[in-house]
Formats: C-alpha cells, sequence, structure tokens
C-alpha cells in the first residue's frame, strides 16, 4: 500500500517561508493569463507545493502549467489525506443565517434555469446496484434533515444558510452503490459538472438538498435538487443536478478543468 507522507523541505531548507511564498505567488501572476486561474492558484499556494516549483522557468509557459499541475494535484493529495470523514463543520442559528443569501453561478442570474418538476427524473447510473431513475415526490419521501452551514466561496466571500434534504450517504446506501469506487460525477441541468471524492459523499453533513430555509429550493439556489458539503468550497457543491454517476475514473469538473484543485475542501 501507497503511504502519503509529509513532504520534505530540505531542498528549500535555510529560506524564509514567507518570502519563499510570496515570491513563487508572483511567478504565478507572471505565468498564468487567466485571471480566475491565477488568484485561485495565489491564494491555495502552501510552502510544499513552492517545492514542485524548483526549475521552473516563468519564460516557458509549458513548464510553468506543468508545474502549477503538479501544484494542483499535490495539494489534491494532501488535502484528501488530511480530511477527516469524522469531523463535522461548524452549524449556526436561525439568527446567523445570511439574508438574503447570495446568488452564485458561472453566469448571471437572469440566466438560471428553469427546470419542470413534473418531467423532473435523476438519473443514477455506474457502480450502483439500482439503476433506476428517482422523481422528486420519491426523494422527498426519503427521511429528511435540515442543516445551517457556512458556504464558502473560492473568490474569498462566504454566506450561512439553511438547507434541507436527503443525506446523501443514504441515498448512496438505497441504490447499493459501490463504496469502494473512488468518484461520484455529477451532470446538471445548467451545463455544469463535477465530481467528488467517497469520502465526502458518505459525511454526514453531506445533502441531496430539497429545501432551502424551509421552502422548496429556488431556482436560483439550484431547483430542483443541490449537492450541499460545508467541507468543500462552493464550486464544487452543483445545482440542478439531473444525473449522477459512480465510477472509478475522475471525471474532473467545470471549474477543476480549466485548473482549479480537484478535492476543494474548505
Amino acid at each position: 500500500m501507497k503511504i502519503l507522507q509529509r513532504p520534505t523541505l530540505a531542498a528549500i531548507a535555510g529560506i524564509d517561508a514567507d518570502a519563499a511564498l510570496a515570491e513563487a505567488r508572483k511567478l504565478i501572476g507572471r505565468g498564468v493569463a487567466q485571471p480566475a486561474r491565477r488568484a485561485f492558484l495565489q491564494r491555495s499556494l502552501t510552502l510544499g507545493g513552492v517545492a514542485l516549483l524548483t526549475g521552473c522557468s516563468i519564460s516557458d509557459n509549458a513548464g510553468v502549467e506543468a508545474a502549477l499541475t503538479r501544484i494542483s494535484r499535490f495539494n489534491d493529495a494532501a488535502q484528501g489525506w488530511l480530511f477527516d470523514p469524522n469531523r463535522m463543520a461548524p452549524t449556526y442559528s436561525d439568527a446567523e443565517i445570511t439574508r438574503p443569501f447570495p446568488f452564485n453561478a458561472y453566469y448571471g442570474e437572469d440566466e438560471v434555469r428553469e427546470v419542470d418538476e413534473a418531467g423532473y427524473k435523476l438519473e443514477v447510473t455506474g457502480l450502483v446496484a439500482d439503476k433506476r431513475s428517482w422523481t422528486l415526490p420519491e426523494l422527498r419521501a426519503m427521511p429528511q434533515q435540515d442543516q445551517i452551514t457556512r458556504h464558502i466561496c473560492v473568490e474569498g466571500w462566504s454566506a450561512i444558510g439553511k438547507w434541507g434534504g436527503v443525506r446523501f450517504a443514504d441515498f448512496l446506501r438505497r441504490v447499493g452503490v459501490d463504496t469502494t469506487a473512488r468518484y461520484i460525477g455529477f451532470k446538471c441541468a445548467d451545463d455544469y459538472y463535477t465530481s467528488i471524492d467517497m469520502a465526502t459523499a458518505l459525511h454526514a453533513q453531506t445533502l441531496l438538498t430539497l429545501t432551502y430555509d424551509g421552502q422548496p429550493l429556488p431556482p436560483k439556489y439550484g431547483f430542483p435538487m443541490k449537492l450541499r458539503m460545508p467541507t468543500k468550497l462552493g464550486y464544487k457543491n452543483p445545482k440542478h443536478i439531473q444525473a449522477i454517476f459512480v465510477t472509478n475514473t475522475n471525471p474532473g469538473g467545470y471549474w477543476e478543468d480549466q485548473g482549479y484543485n480537484w478535492f476543494g475542501g474548505s
């Protein structure tokens, strides 16, 4: 069995950590053209990641991209290793809810997708025993729970909301998921897509969200269904979910395929 070990910093011993990180962020600023990706990498860079930049020339775009890919994979592996499936994210009171809860997507609020409830069916495929589709009444008939948790956006803001729905772990067990599978992917009505690790999928606070603040989930928050994970950054929480699939091949994601970290832990 391969064991993830703490990275050694022997190669950069004697270098001031803050100065090294600052210089690496400057390198990213000069070498990455896409503003969103540049900002994300600058915020998420760790000293361990700096070691992966060794020998990278900022005049060589291919070299920069290769180094940044190594950093991203390093961060993904570290986050996965450190993730504790038994540790709960903080919860809050009704009085602490952010009102109104902000809209967030890769498009404007005037472009929110409208999904027809009557014709909606959730497709479930891949490494599961029961591959039938699910209607909203069937999902609403399952045991429900509420949570008031903080949504943390990669852009630097956060907001507290009240979400209700089916524990994703309960749903996955109902459909007979292969819990040894590595990834769960999501396809959405707004053409968004993402994927998560099995440990996060089975976390007690991961919800198939059907309501917001005690009411049916509004379209701007993801009707008919959003996956709510307070242990992940906002871009990992897909809305307007139409299909769920379980696989051992990493499906990537809308932002992840543009350079964002895949694990995306908050």
